[in-house]
């Protein structure tokens, strides 16, 4: 499987790891590659057909056939996140650039502690190699 991602990317920080997890269990090879330096093919991939968001997971099969593709977040992990930002100020507000702040630092916390997110992630990956 092929893995775009960032350093910088919280969403890949919370789901990297546990593909990893489930890729050495089931004896699955791993590309990573940066989303950055690789446009082309993150292009082919846009969230909402406009956005470069990261993590994609690619799993292809021994002839190099794309088989599933996941990311860049688990349904849930999704709602979540989407539910602090839903309380945002528009960003003209003067107050949004502290705001966003706060909301991000509160996503990365529950990325970093909340077992319930992984095991969301973990689900949804496991879903999607199951259709395979």
């Amino acid at each position: 499987m092929i893995a775009i991602t960032e350093d910088w990317c919280g969403d890949a920080m919370m789901n990297t790891p546990i593909l990893m997890r489930i890729a050495e269990a089931a004896g699955m090879e791993i590309r990573m590659i940066l989303r950055d330096q690789n446009l082309e093919l993150m292009d082919q991939y846009l969230t909402n057909g406009t956005a470069r968001s990261i993590p994609i997971f690619i799993f292809i099969d021994k002839n190099g056939e794309e088989r599933a593709v996941w990311g860049p977040r688990a349904a849930r992990v999704q709602e979540f996140a989407m539910g602090l930002k839903a309380g945002l100020p528009p960003k003209e507000d003067p107050h949004f650039a502290k705001e966003q702040k706060r909301v991000i630092e509160k996503i990365t916390q529950a990325y970093t502690k909340d077992r319930q997110l992984w095991k969301e992630v973990y689900d949804s990956l496991k879903n999607v190699l199951t259709t395979i």
